[in-house]
C-alpha cells in the first residue's frame, strides 16, 4: 500500500470513519493530522459500533500503529478516556498509540471561551461544537499556546499556564462577565494527565521519517471535511485547521513529496452539522425523511445534519484543491426510496451560472442551484456485492456523478456495517 491521504470532500461526516477502517487493513500507520475531538469517526465492526474523536480509527487493527500528529489540538481529558474505553473493550494501545509532543493542548478556559464568544451578541454564530478547538488554535497562531511537550517541564508549564490564565481570566470577568478559573485546580489536573500520556508522547515526526525509510504504508487519516477547512471552506462557517490533503503534511512533518495517493470520501447526498450556506439543502419533509434514513445525527454531539442534494460544484472543487486521484461514496442506499434525485452541476449568481464554487459568502447563501434531475432505481441496494448487479439508474447516476467530477469511484458503501462495501477495480471503475 502507497502513502495515502483520505479526506472529506463535502462539509464532513461523509462516512471517512468506515474508509479508514477498510483500507488500515493494508496500513503500518494511522495518522490523524489535525482537528480535536470536535471530529467523531463511527465504525461498526462485527464486534460492535466505534466511535472514536482522537485515536485513529486504525487502532481497531492489530499490529496498526496510531499516530495523533502536530496539527492536532489536545483534549487530555478527551483523549485518556478514550483510551480507557477502547482498553475496556479489549483494544490494545499500549505501544500502538504515538502522541506528538509539538500537538498543543486544549485546557477548560478554552472550552468556556468557545462557548461563551459564541452566545455573545454581535459574533457570527458559527455553530461550534463548544469543544474548545477554536480558542486552542488561536492560542497556538498568536504564540501563546501550551503543547504537550510542555507538560514535562513543570516550571516552564507553571510560568505558560499562569500567564495564559491570567489574560484568559481578565477577558471573561470584562467582556463576559464570568469568573474566570482557579490556577492550582488547572494545574494540579494537567499534571495528572501528564502522568496518564506520557507513555505515549513521542517525537512523532522522527518516528514517521523511519517509518518512511523502512517503507512502511502510512495512511494519513482527515477530519471534518474540505469545506470546513479554514482556508478553502465556506469561511467564517468553517473549522479552525486544514483539513486538505496539504494538511497532511503541515500537521505531521512528512514532506508532501511522500504522498502518494489521495481518496476523496462523499456521501451519495450532502449534509452540513451547524451554520453556513447549504445551496442544495432539503425541504422540511425530504430533510426528515433523509436524516432519519441515513442516522444523520453528529457523532460528536448528537446534533441534526442538514441534508440535501449531491452537490458536484462543491465536491469538484475539493478534488481539485486537494489532488483527489479516487473517490469513495458511501450511503447510496439512503436514496433508494426515491422516485427523482437531482445533483446540483452550477449556481445561478446575480443571472449568471457558473459552475465553479464561489468564494464569497453572499453568493455562497443566495446563489441559487442549478439541478440535473435523475431517475431513482426504487430498490434495495443495501446487500449487492458488485458493482454490475446493481440497478442500471443506481449505476448511471454514480457514472455521472464521476464525470461530472473528473475522477473515478473506486469505492461505494451500501450499508454501515464493513461487509457492505463495493471495491470496485480497474475493469469496473466508474
Amino acid at each position: 500500500m502507497s502513502n495515502t491521504v483520505v479526506v472529506g470532500a463535502q462539509w464532513g461526516d461523509e462516512g471517512k470513519g468506515k474508509v479508514i477502517d477498510i483500507l488500515a487493513k493494508h496500513a503500518d500507520y494511522v495518522v490523524r493530522y489535525q482537528g480535536g475531538n470536535n471530529a467523531g469517526h463511527t465504525v461498526v465492526k462485527t464486534s460492535g459500533e466505534f466511535i472514536l474523536h482522537l485515536v485513529p480509527s486504525g487502532i481497531l487493527h492489530r499490529g496498526v500503529r496510531c499516530v495523533i500528529g502536530n496539527g492536532v489540538v489536545i483534549d487530555p481529558e478527551a483523549l485518556v478516556g478514550e483510551i480507557e474505553g477502547l482498553e475496556k473493550r479489549g483494544i490494545s494501545v499500549k505501544g500502538r498509540l504515538f502522541v506528538s509532543e509539538r500537538a498543543h493542548l486544549i485546557f477548560p478556559y478554552h472550552r468556556v471561551y468557545d462557548r461563551l464568544r459564541e452566545d455573545k451578541k454581535g459574533f457570527i454564530k458559527i455553530g461550534t461544537t463548544g469543544r474548545g478547538i477554536g480558542p486552542s488554535y488561536s492560542d497556538k497562531a498568536l504564540r501563546s499556546g501550551i503543547r504537550v511537550v510542555d507538560l514535562y517541564e513543570p516550571a516552564l508549564f507553571r510560568e505558560k499556564l499562569s500567564r495564559s490564565l491570567s489574560e484568559k481570566n481578565e477577558i471573561f470577568r470584562k467582556i463576559y462577565g464570568f469568573k474566570g478559573f482557579a490556577f492550582e485546580e488547572i494545574f494540579s489536573e494537567y499534571q495528572r494527565y501528564a502522568k496518564k500520556i506520557k507513555p505515549f508522547v513521542c517525537d512523532t515526526a522522527m518516528l514517521l521519517h523511519r517509518a518512511l525509510r523502512a517503507r512502511r504504508a502510512i495512511l494519513f487519516e482527515g477530519a471534518q471535511g474540505t469545506h470546513l477547512d479554514v482556508d478553502h471552506g465556506t469561511y467564517p462557517f468553517v473549522t479552525s485547521s486544514y483539513v486538505t490533503s496539504g494538511g497532511a503534511s503541515v500537521g505531521t512533518g512528512i514532506p508532501p513529496t511522500a504522498i502518494d495517493r489521495v481518496i476523496g470520501v462523499v456521501k451519495a447526498y450532502t449534509t452540513r452539522v451547524g451554520e453556513g450556506p447549504f445551496p442544495t439543502e432539503f425541504g422540511l419533509s425530504l430533510m426528515a425523511e433523509i436524516r432519519k434514513k441515513g442516522k444523520e445525527f453528529g457523532a460528536t454531539t448528537g446534533r441534526p445534519r442538514r441534508c440535501g442534494w449531491f452537490d458536484a460544484v462543491l465536491v469538484r472543487y475539493s478534488c481539485l484543491i486537494n489532488g483527489v486521484q479516487e473517490i469513495a461514496v458511501t450511503k447510496l442506499d439512503v436514496l433508494d426510496t426515491l422516485k427523482e434525485i437531482k445533483v446540483c452541476v452550477g449556481y445561478r449568481v446575480r443571472g449568471k451560472i457558473t459552475r465553479d464554487f464561489p468564494a464569497s459568502l453572499s453568493a455562497q447563501e443566495k446563489g441559487i442551484p442549478v439541478y440535473e434531475t435523475h431517475a431513482g432505481w426504487l430498490c434495495d441496494t443495501s446487500g449487492f456485492k458488485e458493482f454490475k448487479a446493481l440497478p442500471e439508474n443506481a449505476k448511471k447516476y454514480l457514472k455521472r456523478l464521476s464525470q461530472l467530477l473528473g475522477v473515478p469511484i473506486t469505492m461505494l458503501s451500501v450499508g454501515s456495517h464493513e461487509k457492505q462495501t463495493l471495491h470496485l477495480n480497474r475493469s469496473h471503475r466508474i
